[in-house]
């Protein structure tokens, strides 16, 4: 009996309690299931463009233009990769602690074309995407889910992390379809 592969993509790790969310919408099949989890690694140059763009633009003009030497970005990026590294471990624990047979990796390619490369090479079933609220994305359709549903064609499940699914009908967020 072949597998129903399931393509995670995932923000941030999973706590258990999303880990069992998850494992418990696939807990009636008659064929095993198996997580492919992904997790994008965050680029460390965009998270110092980030932490430089909160400073205000007169800061900046009025203030001599500050270098960063390669040696601290490659200590941004080493931090970013160990950061994804401990996180996909704690994704993968949760939900193997689940009963769910998983595995997963960190992805440096865009996360909408890593789930489309998963996907295929699986033959997925479904993608799930567990994220953070992200409403400006999700109003305009250039969150991970609208992409997703425009490049694959396998039912596309959002769902948020850390809130269960009560949580998540109650206020209109949160589950968007398949």
């Amino acid at each position: 009996m072949q597998d129903y592969d399931v393509v995670l993509l995932v923000e941030q790790a999973l706590s258990p309690a999303d880990g069992a969310q998850v494992h418990s919408l696939h807990e009636g099949l008659d064929q095993p299931v198996t997580y492919h989890v992904l997790l994008p690694l965050e680029d460390a140059s965009a998270r110092v463009e980030s932490a430089m763009g909160s400073l205000a633009a007169g800061e900046v003009m009025a203030s001599p233009a500050m270098v960063m030497s390669d040696v601290d970005l490659d200590a941004v990026r080493k931090d970013c990769q160990d950061r994804a590294d401990e996180d996909l471990k704690t994704t993968l624990a949760a939900l193997a602690a689940s009963g769910a047979h998983v595995t997963g990796e960190v992805v440096t390619e865009s996360p909408i074309d890593a789930l489309a490369r998963k996907v295929a090479e699986v033959d997925g079933r479904e993608a799930i995407i567990l994220t953070r609220p992200h409403v400006v994305a999700e109003f305009f359709h250039v969150d991970w889910t609208s992409r997703a549903r425009r490049k694959i064609g396998v039912p596309v499940l959002h769902l948020l992390e850390h809130e269960n699914f009560d949580e998540q009908a109650g206020g209109g967020e949160g589950v968007t379809g398949l």
